[in-house]
């Protein structure tokens, strides 16, 4: 594909990831200015939405209070001046997600870096303007920082594709040369570097499903708390979409805060506070519906809750085991050591970076401190994954090995013992074979010679010339007879 073309659509998705999360934050609070407001300021609109997706983006918010709304809500003037940097992971997702798959195309279109620096440009050029936009007097936020973040958030995911695509197909460059060193290496070390890779990305995803599940059990057992919660806060049909879509796109925070609580680390909801397997400690929490799946006291058997990170690192070490090669005997432990060593490091690095995503302010005072610790959930996850992949990647190998082809080669000449013995195979004899004589060929013009037909053909009194002998008197009387036949069927004579 011609680098232009591929710039040119890197751009297009810069342009679409930007617009497409701001529209998301948009279109709901045009419909609430237009309809749950009665005199909206519709010079507020913008600023507020790219507050939202700033915040989305990991970029912490200033929202400051005005004086009417605290005299009539009787609220601290301490308060009336706070950060809000818990950010709705959701905006930060679908940026990321649409980067990697530009610089994926952008890679396997031959045109990486192409792909990769038009897209980036693109996008903080896009997040610039929304920076110097959108602040307001109630909310703002730090001009470098709303472009840097937004941009990074786009500008590696983007990066990480670009260099997948080009080792799929080759790029003539730094990434075909990488390979080409790496498959130099010995043979039992040469699969160890894409192992590292597809087993981070298999933990990763198992934690993220480990989440889900617990986030989804939690809202089940305690529905009666979630549906508790809107009712109490007594918001019409516009007010319940909007909490519902506020909830929505902070879902993955919370999946990620469903992993650190089944590592044990656990989370926290404010200053203080605490929600583990083993314990939890909370005090009053804001009136957010979701909130009502924290539970108010814990089990011991929740404490099991940890076998499922190990369960991810054994399902992990049983799939990476399975691509090992094994056709040298004995089979090396380093190679494995150091594979499990490093997807578990790795996977802590994630646990620590997803710690540090999803922590942040979400008001106030003792509300400042919310989300896990980096430290202690990247310490649980690499442990407890490191013991998943242990079990299977330096246990000894059992059995036959299905990547062996010529494990059975000595036995395939044999024959089984309930075969039949072969047949004796004889040449093909024409001679013995034969039903009549070779065809001549005739002059050109002369039509068909008649010793072309076979005998079947022939009429009763014709002899067949390739007899080799007198016949004897049943064929005398077999012939009689076929006269006979001829003779009634076409009431003429014979032909002599």
């Amino acid at each position: 594909m011609h680098r232009l073309l591929v710039a040119l659509l890197a751009a297009l998705d810069a342009v679409l990831a930007a617009a497409g999360g701001i529209a998301v934050v948009l279109a709901p609070l045009t419909l609430l200015w237009v309809f749950g407001l009665g005199a909206p300021d519709w010079g507020a609109l913008w600023p507020t939405s790219a507050a939202v997706w700033h915040l989305g983006h990991l970029v912490p918010v200033t929202v400051t209070l005005p004086d009417a709304y605290l005299a009539a809500t009787g609220i601290d003037p301490s308060f009336a001046t706070f950060t809000l940097s818990l950010a709705p992971l959701a905006f930060a997702a679908f940026t990321a997600l649409f980067a990697a798959r530009s610089g994926v195309r952008a890679g396997e279109a031959g045109a990486a870096v192409t792909g990769w620096l038009s897209g980036s440009l693109v996008f903080a050029g896009l997040a610039s303007l929304v920076a110097l936009t959108s602040n307001a007097d109630l909310v703002a936020s730090e001009t470098w920082l709303a472009i840097l973040l937004p941009a990074l958030l786009f500008l590696v995911p983007s990066f990480i594709g670009a260099v997948v695509g080009a080792w799929r197909v080759g790029d003539d460059g730094p990434v075909e040369a990488v390979r080409d060193r790496i498959e130099r290496m010995p043979a039992a070390w040469a699969p160890v570097p894409g192992l590292v890779l597809r087993g981070l990305a298999l933990t990763t995803l198992g934690l993220v499903a480990v989440g889900g599940v617990v986030v989804v059990a939690g809202l089940i057992t305690r529905s009666t708390q979630v549906i508790g919660l809107y009712q109490a806060s007594n918001a019409d049909g516009i007010g319940a979409t909007v909490i519902a879509l506020g909830q929505l796109v902070y879902l993955p925070t919370l999946l990620l805060w469903a992993v650190a609580f089944t590592a044990g680390p656990g989370f926290a909801l404010g200053t203080d506070t605490a929600v583990t397997p083993a314990a939890t400690q909370v005090g009053a929490l804001p009136g957010i519906p979701v909130l009502g799946a924290v539970p108010d006291s814990t089990s011991s058997w929740l404490l099991l809750l940890v076998l499922l990170p190990v369960g991810v690192g054994a399902l992990t070490g049983w799939i990476l085991r399975s691509r090992m090669p094994s056709s040298v005997e004995p089979e090396p432990l380093a190679p494995r050591l150091v594979v499990a060593l490093a997807v578990a490091a790795l996977t802590g690095g994630v646990g620590a970076l997803a710690a540090l995503s999803s922590a942040g302010a979400i008001g106030p005072g003792r509300l400042a401190d919310t989300g896990p610790q980096p430290g202690p959930l990247a310490l649980a996850l690499g442990i407890e994954v490191l013991v998943g992949l242990a079990i299977l990647l330096l246990s000894p190998r059992f059995g036959a090995r299905p990547d062996d082809a010529d494990v059975f080669a000595p036995h395939r000449d044999e024959a089984p013992a309930f075969s039949f013995a072969p047949r004796d195979r004889t040449p093909f004899d024409r001679d013995e074979h034969a039903t009549g004589p070779a065809p001549a060929v005739s002059a050109p013009g002369t039509g068909i010679a008649h010793d072309v037909w076979p005998s079947s053909y022939r009429g009763p009194d014709d002899s067949d010339p390739s007899a080799a002998g007198p016949s004897t008197a049943g064929d005398d009387e077999v012939r009689a007879r076929i006269r006979a036949a001829w003779a009634e069927s076409n009431d003429d004579e014979p032909r002599r």
